[in-house]
């Protein structure tokens, strides 16, 4: 159902729309900077950030709120301004999401743009121009990748499960011996779309994501058949005051039941 024609609001396509536009020029920009050695910062000490990633961001930030002024906006890569929480859509942006693998030459990284209301994504976006793929989805049309539709996949006996190896490690025992371990996955918002368009089947999340890494991806996962949960067994919310997660489990069916109930289990510090 087309979401809006409240008081002049834009329909969640006319979202789409502007986001897929505005996230194929940001991938563009990243890619300018990609395999080239930008310049690069460490962030809290631990998390690196490069002039690729600010470029990226600053083209989405003026682009998309010069056509969309009453929208909140949160990013990875811009101080959070609660003034945010006073608009009824806010865009929710990671300019690359998978920094590490950008530095490092490695085409596992996109550019993730939504739109969200409510605590809902409306429209989201995954460029991936490093691997010439664009995901993007609105609630009830399903999940597209580069104009195709796409689908989770039938769990298989021998079912590909990624995340960390703590939280594989608690699966059921029959379950475990069948299961096949994904090799580590940099970008989070790629990984889930991996589940989406049925390369893998399932992942866990661990604590400490953020609304950015999987507003885009967890409505395209939605879409797609599949379902992003968290300990409590519910979908996340995004662009409230508190933009971090607790341990999420991603997949769909039966599979994804295992891996809630191990993340309801544990233990979150």
């Amino acid at each position: 159902m087309p979401v809006a024609d409240i008081a002049g609001l834009a329909t969640a396509h006319e979202d789409l729309e502007l986001l897929r536009d505005a996230a194929r020029e940001a991938g563009a920009i990243a890619m300018r900077y990609f395999g080239k050695s930008p310049e690069v910062w460490m962030k809290g000490g631990t998390s690196p950030v490069s002039e690729a990633d600010y470029a990226a961001d600053a083209y989405l930030r003026e682009t998309l709120l010069k056509a969309r002024p009453d929208y909140g906006w949160l990013s990875e890569e811009t101080a959070d301004d609660l003034a945010r929480l006073n608009a009824r859509r806010t865009f929710v942006v990671d300019p690359i999401d998978g920094t590490r693998a950008f530095l490092e030459g490695n085409s596992t990284w996109c550019v993730s743009v939504a739109v969200v209301e409510q605590g809902k994504s409306l429209a989201g976006v995954l460029d991936c121009p490093a691997k010439k793929e664009v995901y993007w989805a609105v609630p009830g049309s399903g999940a597209f990748c580069n104009g195709v539709q796409i689908a989770v996949r039938p769990v298989a006996s021998q079912p590909e499960v990624a995340g960390p190896k703590a939280f594989v490690d608690q699966l059921p025992a029959d379950l475990l011996e069948r299961v096949r371990r994904v090799a580590y996955v940099p970008s989070l918002a790629y990984r889930l779309a991996m589940i989406a368009s049925g390369t893998i089947d399932a992942s866990f999340v661990k604590p400490n994501s953020h609304d950015w890494d999987i507003a885009a991806a967890g409505l395209i996962l939605n879409e797609a058949g599949g379902g992003l949960v968290d300990t409590e067994g519910f979908s996340p919310l995004f662009a409230r005051e508190k933009i971090k997660h607790s341990a999420l489990a991603a997949g769909s069916g039966e599979l994804l039941g295992m891996l809630a109930a191990v993340i309801a289990g544990t233990k979150i510090p």
